[in-house]
């Protein structure tokens, strides 16, 4: 069954950045796109690279390995129809960030 876990303070994801935070054992890229925030899985699917490392312009992420680029909002490769990264809901509440594992 799914849960919500804390994974980060607001003030610890500046905006327009990318960063990795840990659920429950599982690294996941967290982004804060104008304040608001979405989650993926942190390795690209080309070679692994940690999205959480990645530039993030607007609402996508550019992988820092080997240039993939991802839509944080909903995981889709922006070259590659069929390739979709894993995302996860979150939830902030207070200033406390929450993604659901």
């Amino acid at each position: 069954m799914a849960e919500l876990v804390k994974v980060a303070n607001v003030s610890e994801v500046t905006a327009g950045k990318a960063k990795t935070v840990n659920a429950k054992g599982t690294a996941i890229a967290l982004y804060n796109v104008a304040g608001k925030f979405y989650a993926t899985q942190n390795n690209c699917l080309h070679r692994s690279g940690p999205l959480g490392d990645g530039q993030l312009n607007s609402d996508v992420v550019t992988c820092p390995w080997h240039g993939w680029q991802y839509d944080v909002k909903d995981g889709q490769n922006k070259a590659i129809p069929t390739a979709k990264l894993k995302v996860y809901r979150t939830e902030v509440k207070g200033e406390e960030i929450y993604v659901e594992v």
